[in-house]
């Protein structure tokens, strides 16, 4: 009996500590150097704690003609016919017009109850031109588990839209064969999470940094104490949190809303060579180097010219192409990185000599060889 006293007592004692600390740390300017600043709640999230993705199979009818002829979408058809008590006959075909098979995706937030709607997204797995003006009929969304979380069944909302003439001219804007259907899913079961398990939660960085990291720690230390977080690597910090649900929620509400100065990211150079976009970070430094980059431009020109025939009259008159080739070699000057280089200065650079995108790619490609660019260089 004196064992359960106590116990109780310590429950007691424990839900007194944590609510005077969700109230010292509402309550309690937080001094902090808020220069590159974020909340903890914009660049973490709570491990075990996710969304999930679920997909179902589909029919999609009421379709002004616009629809598909695929064997799978008739045999569906035949299935959900016989469903209702209906047999079409075998090597009849339904000649569908209005009928479309298609896929249902959705993704299912955390801590989402049975009763409650989400959006889904239909697409066309068939040939069907059009699924503007078309119902959803009752299609069950499932997981990777193979378990039905989700019933989906509405009407479409197409963006897209296509017309097409009888001698084979058509227009498109946008796609018409992929339609949404907000609230169009309501949710059958919930799907569990490690939100309420264990004396602890463990928040991961969406980017791995260690100053970022140490940050969160020191600051969750010094507001609730020593020991109340520790880093199980560069992503991960384990938080001690109350068990009660209750306290853990409003524990979580004020630890998601503190700022936390985050870490330098690595110096790296984003090249995006179809689009031809190229993005420098901050800390992007160049060795002493000297760069000229010159550009060949060949120019290839078709003409047709008319050769009368001589004025004896022999001969006829013909249209014969004359080719004219060019080549100029544009005159770049040499341009010279000292030690040290800062990014404006590599703006300043490369706009004095009014390199292209391609040219600037090419550029730093070669400072990268040549060892001068101290940045990881990466091509998407």
């Amino acid at each position: 009996m004196n064992n359960l006293t106590v116990e109780g007592l310590k429950e007691i004692y424990m839900m007194i500590i944590w609510r005077f600390l969700v109230f010292v740390l509402l309550t309690l300017p937080m001094v902090l150097n808020t220069a590159h600043a974020e909340r903890i709640k914009d660049i973490t999230s709570i491990a075990g704690v996710r969304s999930n993705q679920l997909i179902g199979y589909g029919l999609v009818v009421g379709l002004d003609g616009t629809g598909d002829k695929a064997p799978f979408t008739t045999q569906t058809f035949k299935n959900m016919m016989a469903e209702f008590g209906i047999t079409i006959p075998n090597g009849v075909d339904p000649k569908l017009k209005n009928v479309a098979a298609v896929t249902i995706t959705a993704e299912m937030p955390p801590f989402t109850k049975p009763g409650q709607r989400i959006d889904i997204t239909v697409s066309s797995i068939g040939n069907a031109k059009s699924l503007r003006g078309g119902s959803l009929l009752f299609a069950p969304l499932k997981g990777a588990d193979g378990q039905v979380y989700a019933l989906a069944q509405g009407n479409l909302v197409v963006g897209g839209f296509g017309v097409e003439g009888k001698d084979g001219s058509k227009i498109t804007v946008n796609v018409p064969s992929v339609g949404r259907i907000p609230n169009g899913a309501t949710v059958e079961r919930a799907i569990p999470n490690a939100f309420g398990h264990g004396d602890s939660l463990v928040l991961n960085l969406d980017q791995a940094n260690f100053t970022t990291a140490r940050n969160i720690i020191d600051t969750l230390n010094d507001l609730l104490g020593p020991g109340t977080a520790e880093a199980l690597d560069g992503t991960s910090i384990r938080v001690s949190a109350p068990r009660d649900l209750s306290q853990r929620v409003s524990f979580l509400s004020v630890i998601e809303n503190m700022e936390i100065k985050m870490g330098d990211a690595r110096a790296r150079v984003i090249i995006n060579s179809r689009t031809g976009t190229i993005v420098m970070g901050q800390h992007v430094r160049i060795e002493p180097v000297a760069v000229t980059h010159g550009s060949l431009t060949v120019t290839v020109q078709e003409n047709l010219e008319v050769v009368q025939p001589n004025a004896l009259g022999d001969g006829e008159t013909a249209v014969v192409p004359k080719t004219d080739i060019t080549a100029e070699i544009a005159n770049n000057r040499m341009f010279k990185f000292g030690p040290g280089v800062t990014l404006d200065e590599i703006i300043k650079a490369v706009n004095e000599v009014g390199a292209a995108p391609g040219d600037l790619m090419a550029i730093l490609e070669a400072l990268k060889q040549a060892g001068a660019l101290k940045a990881e260089l990466v091509v998407i």
